[in-house]
């Protein structure tokens, strides 16, 4: 994969806990990274590579349950930043419990996609089509943020639904909609408070609020964006 600097992809990825075992900057970059049994090499950058288009390069790397490698970088992350890298360059993507991959974006815009190997062959790209309203609106924005790694236009996508599909969906439905909403506004520098306002302004039961918690247990911050009281 290519490596715009040397400095910057030592750091990013020295800090998740690999190791360098070979390194060189002249007469041209090479780069060689070990960690529990995974090996990473870099050579030079094109001249025009630009890290922030995300298009430089890529992996995938297959491994039995993607759970505690997510947790592991997720724990050296908030160990030698003191908070996950979740957005702009390097980061890692959010991590659904049930999902079977999750994408570490390194200084290059290089993505290392980490897949489970028992992922189903096939996967409903746009929303599945057992599914209507806001609930596909959601299945739609969980492929475009877990496989497409393209949160702006889940965004885009979701902001979209709940306009149009906002006012007869269940509001445990809606709830979950507007908590993507919040923490997609956050990762791409938007205003979250119109979705926090009306997330909060939401009358939920019990049961709904169980649901929610439920689904979106990863996001950091959930329960501070719930109404503070719920109906029974």
């Amino acid at each position: 994969m290519p490596c715009a600097s040397v400095e910057e992809t030592l750091a990013f990825y020295e800090a998740l806990g690999f190791e360098a075992t070979y390194k060189q900057s002249r007469p041209y970059v090479y780069l060689a990274l070990r960690w529990s049994g995974i090996h990473l090499h870099f050579g030079p950058a094109p001249k025009d590579l630009d890290p922030v288009r995300e298009e430089s390069g890529g992996c995938l790397v297959l491994v039995d349950a993607v759970a505690p490698y997510h947790a592991a970088f997720v724990a050296a992350m908030r160990r030698v930043h003191g908070k996950v890298l979740s957005s702009g360059l390097p980061r890692i993507t959010r991590y659904r419990p049930g999902a079977s991959r999750f994408t570490l974006i390194d200084p290059s815009g290089n993505s290392i996609i980490f897949i489970q190997r028992d992922e189903p062959g096939e996967v409903e790209y746009g929303g599945s089509k057992k599914l209507t309203g806001l609930a596909r609106a959601l299945d739609n924005a969980r492929i475009l943020r877990e496989f497409k790694n393209d949160d702006l236009q889940a965004f885009r996508a979701l902001k979209s639904a709940v306009r149009r599909h906002g006012a007869d969906a269940p509001a445990a439905e809606r709830a979950i909609a507007l908590c993507h909403l919040v923490d997609l506004a956050t990762i791409l520098g938007e205003p979250a408070d119109p979705w926090l306002s009306d997330l909060r302004g939401l009358e939920l039961t019990t049961d709904d609020r169980r649901r929610v918690e439920s689904e979106l247990a990863h996001l950091d911050g959930l329960r501070e964006w719930l109404p503070s009281t719920s109906r029974p």
